[in-house]
């Protein structure tokens, strides 16, 4: 689909040394965006520093274990940051639209998403990367939620006598379905914050 370059957040192309492939960062690995997943600078006396990591790719999903060593440096993937809205899911299919023309709808896969896709709130926007390849055709490669979300909580089992807001814990179930641990003193109808990275319930609200 096409987008409108003057909404984007553009991030510059720019070499990384060996010890600056970190988590988190997106390179340009054998002509492919790849995450990087894991990192570790290993030094000995006898060899030179090098840094051995595990890659997942943006486009096939594979995960690649790769080692830079101290006089290699990688390409940081040129990704365009765009806010997109989440509509509804339905039958595995997860519809989103251009914030500001809502008739502009498609669909994404889960694994763009990865385990945090179980906080996908309806109507709310989330953050497309977006990779333009060497033919310059756009391709949405991850979608990433914000760290804390607010929800409103749909169910919640009533607390059991004797337990206190420290020592006891129960599933609730969140408004958008989805399903966590929290604290015996949270009530349906109360809105808590959770942290979509781990999936762990943060505070009330």
């Amino acid at each position: 689909m096409c987008w409108k370059i003057v909404s984007a957040n553009i991030t510059p192309m720019s070499k990384l040394e060996y010890n600056e492939i970190r988590e988190k960062k997106i390179i340009i690995y054998d002509g492919e965006p790849c995450e990087v997943v894991e990192s570790h600078v290993a030094r000995t006396q006898q060899r030179k520093p090098q840094n051995q990591v595990k890659l997942k790719t943006l486009i096939s999903g594979k995960t690649i274990n790769a080692t830079f060593h101290v006089s290699e440096s990688a390409d940081e993937a040129d990704i365009i940051k765009r806010p997109i809205t989440f509509l509804y899911h339905n039958k595995g299919e997860y519809w989103f639209c251009d914030p500001e023309d809502k008739s502009k709808r498609f669909k994404l896969d889960a694994t763009l998403i990865g385990a945090s896709v179980k906080f996908l709130k309806q109507n709310s926007n989330v953050e497309a990367l977006v990779w333009e390849n060497e033919d310059e055709t756009e391709q949405i490669i991850k979608v990433t939620l914000p760290i804390k979300i607010n929800f409103k909580v749909k169910e919640a089992p009533p607390a059991i006598r004797g337990d206190t807001s420290k020592s006891g814990m129960k599933i609730i179930t969140l408004e958008n379905g989805a399903t966590l641990n929290a604290p015996m003193f949270i009530s349906e109808g109360n809105t808590i914050s959770v942290n979509t990275e781990t999936g762990e319930y943060v505070e009330r609200v």
